[in-house]
């Protein structure tokens, strides 16, 4: 059985990194998404240097480990004058690496919505941006809930990078308490279940929604 007072000791500890977890998550889950939008819509669009960059974004960020790009922006970014604390250097790769994925997934729904849609909202006279801003991407979005779901899930999962570079989450706490008591087995216990109270309830919510789309469609 898990020994509770490793918690109750360390509660105001475990509590104040779970709340950096949340607010880890939160930021890079909305920047992710926005970034991600945005590239997946330059791998489709007209233009082939647009096309290209977003490629290349994708097929870097998404093939080298999240830990390199958090090393590249808490080591090397203050080299170039640019320096980050640990809390920003593990939000920022968070983003980029989630947005890579987040991209794919996007341009895959995009491609599924049929092509007369774009034909349809540049022929009553709106602009390529507008067509697949208010057209094309909210049926595409609808269309990729579960894997852009189960993206988010793995984004708070990944948020354990910011321990790390000491960015003061759960992971980075957990290893303080674990270094003070040396009970390595309680101590990461109650790490992780803090770590299911984020995830169980958002993938329950993702097999909703699921499961809800699926009803309306």
């Amino acid at each position: 059985m898990p020994d509770f007072s490793i918690l109750t000791d360390h509660w105001d500890t475990y509590i104040e990194g779970f709340l950096t977890t949340i607010k880890a998550s939160l930021l890079a889950l909305v920047l992710s998404f926005i970034l991600g939008t945005i590239i997946a819509v330059m791998r489709i669009a007209p233009i082939a240097p647009l096309r290209w960059l977003g490629t290349l974004f994708v097929e870097f960020f998404r093939n080298i480990p999240l830990v390199l790009i958090l090393f590249f922006c808490y080591f090397a970014l203050p080299e170039v004058g640019l320096p980050l604390d640990g809390f920003q250097a593990g939000t920022i790769a968070l983003t980029i690496y989630t947005a890579s994925f987040i991209a794919e997934a996007i341009r895959a729904g995009i491609m599924a919505v049929n092509t007369g849609q774009m034909e349809a909202g540049r022929s009553s006279g709106l602009t390529y941006i507008q067509t697949m801003r208010y057209i094309i991407l909210p049926q595409a979005i609808k269309i990729v809930i579960p894997p852009l779901g189960n993206q988010f899930i793995n984004l708070v999962k990944n948020t354990s990078v910011l321990g790390i570079v000491a960015g003061l989450d759960l992971m980075y706490f957990g290893d303080s308490i674990s270094s003070e008591t040396y009970d390595v087995f309680n101590v990461y216990i109650f790490v992780a279940a803090f770590y299911l109270v984020l995830t169980v309830p958002l993938s329950l919510f993702v097999g909703f929604l699921e499961r809800r789309l699926a009803v309306t469609s």
